[in-house]
């Protein structure tokens, strides 16, 4: 651009800006697209005919200030009007000069609008863009001089203007020096106008402005136009050369960044000419993926069309389990020898899970079990080993008939921020594929990351599958500890595989808040059943994961149970400890502390304590309603994951089951047992594994006079 300034001289801002914005995406569009049919708007000779960028032609006519033949003086500006600023115009130093006039020799930093000859630029730009070249001889025949001649190559703008006093600008001043502010004095060395990011900033500009379109796409598309100090920007002022010059020179600059950055990851022919030729280099080999890939297709079609549903997943487990308890007498001091005789045990469960949104599960479980457990026997059940410490962690048979073993749906609502990693996985009654520590689907908890999680539990619920247990190694029945008390702590047995419901909540991925009830026999309507009147667990939980390795729950849960099946600690403590009234109505308040701690991805250390103290409900033989009793118990767990391969698990448990320490209404412990337990889990492939594992218990039944009982087991698991 050589020639041009006389008429532009007198726009407005808001008319530069329309005619900027135009040119600006022209010479986007031509660079981009450069193309003769990809139309490249051209401003017109008068304001009223400017492009906009809403698709008008021109502004309402009263909208361009009109300007007379008398008024084209250079810089010809109100006293009153400040100078128009642009996002990258230059800042002035204390140290510059004031008194050499400005030559064409000055720096490189100055504005020039021309330092090539014509002939140069024309043959150099304008012959490869014909429709820019044609814009800009537009544009130089309107640009004269004060004198009315033509601006000359090489000649610099800034020798034609004048200061309000009518001299020449001298070296290194800023036209800010000059330019008056809104009282009518001089502007202090130094002022410059406010970069914006939104035209909203601008207090003087409105949506019903006719040149608003064409100032939003400057400031929030090109980022080069500045307001005043005082967040306003002046459009209806005369607009200066140096102003001119300085905003041109900024959104070209703009312009040019984001062609670059537009085009800078396009490819070359160079890259098109190596991609054709490895394209038939490898011609036979993409042909071979293609037959391979057309037949995944085939398969993956067939597989859908005889999959067994679109909404539900079958899931199944298979136990196989040789066991034999041994060791001198029973532990209910009949005097009667332990039959150390092997049995062959077996667990089948199939798994019908079905989502409907993605974020919720039906489950439905049906259980087949041939297993005698190794207890005091009760009901049908022979005595094996006279306590409940020696039972093992599945061992309700049903003499393999089939039958519903679980029934819930659960849902989540919202989602946390991230999902705390050290969040327990769900177990396999809650998230099938969730596998976060490596140990296969059997973590405990609700669903990981989610704000709010529901379970309504219709059979078999649980509160050891809805909230985190922090013992997830161990806490599965088929693939955990081969014991019932080393699963985890014993106040999550409350509630007896009832029916009721349960929810966590999140109040951040650190910390969650767990409730939930479980009513034994919430199908019976006789007395001393139903939903609220039989034997029902209420549980609370507060859980924290400070960090990934880091996990600890505070537990509250109450129990009641009405009388004949009384099991306070869920059947793995002594008979006194499930039973300290005997048959009597009791009442239980049970405290809970569990914590664990991934020392390493190999080795995580876990443990609990919990104290039950329990109540009798009514009067009975040397017990008084409102005799209490307290109940203490123990464990720490060693889980060494991936031991000989991946998914493998070494575990050692030790521990004192519940034993009675206190009670006002009946017999004491007198001594206290112990719970010593050893297995392996070999994970042979990923459906297939093989599990021994030896408990041994001494002094049970908290009777320092019985004999040690061992309980060896065998299991083959397979998972499909």
């Amino acid at each position: 651009m050589s020639n041009m300034l006389k008429k532009m001289l007198f726009w407005s801002p808001a008319v530069f800006a329309t005619v900027l914005m135009t040119v600006g995406d022209a010479i986007a569009a031509e660079i981009v697209h450069p193309d003769p049919n990809h139309p490249t708007t051209i401003p017109s000779e008068h304001p009223d005919d400017l492009p906009l960028s809403n698709g008008q032609n021109h502004p309402p006519p009263d909208a361009v200030p009109q300007i007379s033949t008398s008024e084209l003086q250079a810089d010809a500006r109100d006293p009153e009007q400040e100078p128009f600023a642009f996002a990258s115009s230059p800042k002035l130093t204390a140290d510059q000069s004031e008194n050499a006039m400005l030559t064409p020799e000055t720096n490189d930093d100055s504005l020039n609008f021309s330092q090539r000859d014509p002939s140069v630029q024309n043959s150099q730009s304008r012959d490869q863009n014909p429709q820019l070249s044609s814009m800009l001889d537009r544009i130089d025949q309107y640009a004269q001089t004060e004198e009315g001649t033509l601006l000359q190559p090489g000649d610099r703008i800034d020798q034609y203007a004048q200061t309000e006093e009518g001299t020449l600008l001298q070296p290194g001043d800023r036209i800010d020096q000059y330019a008056q502010t809104e009282e009518g004095t001089l502007a202090q060395p130094g002022d410059w106008m406010n970069q914006v990011t939104s035209v909203s900033q601008l207090s003087d500009v409105q949506p019903t402005d006719w040149a608003f379109q064409a100032l939003q796409s400057l400031v929030e598309r090109y980022g080069c136009i500045a307001g005043y100090p005082d967040g306003t920007y002046k459009g209806n002022r005369a607009l200066s050369r140096y102003e001119f010059a300085a905003g041109l020179n900024a959104c070209l600059d703009r312009i040019s960044e984001l062609i670059a950055a537009a085009t800078a990851d396009l490819a070359t022919k160079e890259d098109l000419a190596v991609l054709q030729k490895l394209q038939d280099e490898f011609a036979a080999e993409l042909a071979t993926l293609r037959g391979r890939t057309d037949a995944l297709e085939a398969r993956a079609a067939e597989l859908e069309a005889n999959q067994f549903s679109t909404t539900t997943k079958l899931r199944g487990e298979v136990a196989f389990a040789i066991s034999s308890a041994f060791g001198g007498e029973k532990a209910d001091g009949s005097g009667e020898d332990i039959e150390d005789n092997p049995v062959l045990n077996d667990r089948i469960r199939l798994h019908f899970d079905t989502s409907f949104t993605g974020k919720d599960l039906l489950k439905v479980r049906l259980d087949a079990l041939s297993t005698v457990p190794f207890g005091p026997g009760e009901g049908d059940d022979p005595n094996i080993t006279g306590t409940h410490m020696t039972r093992l962690n599945f061992d309700e048979g049903s003499n393999n008939d089939l039958r519903l073993g679980k029934l819930f749906y659960a849902f989540s609502v919202g989602s946390t921020k991230d999902g705390h990693a050290g969040e327990e996985d769900r177990d396999d009654d809650h998230d099938d594929d969730h596998d976060e520590h490596g140990h296969g689907h059997h973590g405990h908890g609700p669903a990981p990351g989610a704000k709010l999680s529901f379970v309504i539990d219709a059979t078999g619920g649980e509160f050891n599958e809805n909230f985190v247990n922090f013992n997830e190694y161990f806490s599965e029945e088929l693939t955990g500890a081969i014991s019932r008390f080393g699963r985890f702590n014993p106040i999550y047995f409350q509630g007896l595989e009832g029916a009721g419901a349960s929810l966590t909540y999140a109040f951040s991925d650190v910390a969650h808040l767990s409730l939930g009830y479980l009513a034994a026999e919430a199908g019976n309507p006789e007395p001393k059943n139903g939903l609220f009147n039989g034997a029902y667990g209420a549980l609370g939980q507060l859980s924290f994961f400070p960090t990934d390795t880091i996990r600890f729950g505070l537990t509250y849960a109450r129990a009641f149970f009405p009388g004949e099946e009384v099991v306070v600690s869920g059947e793995t403590g002594s008979e006194l400890a499930n039973e300290p009234f005997g048959d009597l109505p009791t009442s239980a308040d049970n405290f809970g502390l569990q914590a664990s701690f991934r020392i390493s991805p190999r080795f995580t250390l876990s443990g609990w304590f919990g104290a039950t103290i329990a109540h009798a409900e009514d009067d009975g033989v040397g017990v008084d309603e409102g005799d209490s009793a307290t109940i203490l118990n123990w464990a720490l767990t060693f889980a060494f994951p991936d031991v000989g391969s991946e998914g493998s698990l070494l575990g050692l448990i030790v521990g004192q089951p519940p034993r009675v320490v206190q009670n006002s209404g009946g017999a004491e412990a007198d001594g206290s047992s112990w719970h010593l337990e050893a297995l392996y889990r070999y994970q042979i492939n990923d459906n297939i594994s093989i599990n021994p594992g030896v408990l041994v218990i001494l002094n049970p039944e908290n009777n320092n006079s019985n004999d040690a009982i061992w309980v060896a087991t065998l299991k083959t698991i397979f998972e499909f």
